[in-house]
């Protein structure tokens, strides 16, 4: 009997909803502002990726290339962020919509603390304050882009593969 092979998309729905009950645990407890939380979502992020690719290797039998195993982990990846973005705007503009406002004082302390004058501090802060979502999203775009792509390089790299077909040597 052939096993079933887990597709992209459901793990990437898993790692979403493992990623987005954290985030709603740091905000219902009032941890946005932890620095050492910020890296939790992305290591689960890294280990989940790596985990698909390792699993859709098993799944297959080991009949896979480096190729199929990447791909599978960057579908991981794709389906993880955009699932993210939505999350992330519904939780800006409704679930959580204080976070705007802990951010930009966050950068207000920064920027005081670079010894900026008050004119350019607010210069700055409107402008992020009229593209806080926008910056928000780009940078999960470019996180969960590369971090997965390099997570699914690792892997594909790692994940047991044992391919068969015309182009393979036998040795």
């Amino acid at each position: 009997m052939e096993s079933k092979v887990t597709t992209s998309v459901v793990k990437g729905l898993i790692i979403s909803l493992i990623l987005i009950v954290l985030s709603l645990i740091i905000t219902l407890t009032g941890l946005e502002t932890n620095k050492g939380l910020g890296s939790i979502p992305l290591i689960l992020f890294i280990a989940g990726i790596i985990w698909g690719c390792i699993s859709y290797a098993k799944q297959m039998n080991g009949n896979v290339s480096f190729g199929n195993v990447f791909a599978h982990g960057f579908k991981i990846t794709a389906a993880v962020t955009v699932i993210m973005i939505i999350f992330t705007a519904i939780s800006l503009s409704f679930i959580n919509p204080e976070t705007k406002n802990i951010a930009l004082e966050e950068a207000r302390k920064s920027l005081e603390a670079q010894k900026m004058n008050d004119d350019q501090i607010e210069q700055a802060l409107s402008i992020s304050r009229e593209y806080f979502l926008p910056m928000a999203i780009g940078g999960i775009l470019l996180t969960y882009l590369v971090v997965g792509l390099i997570s699914s390089l690792i892997g594909a790299a790692v994940a047991k593969k044992n391919p068969s077909g015309p182009f393979v040597q036998q040795g």
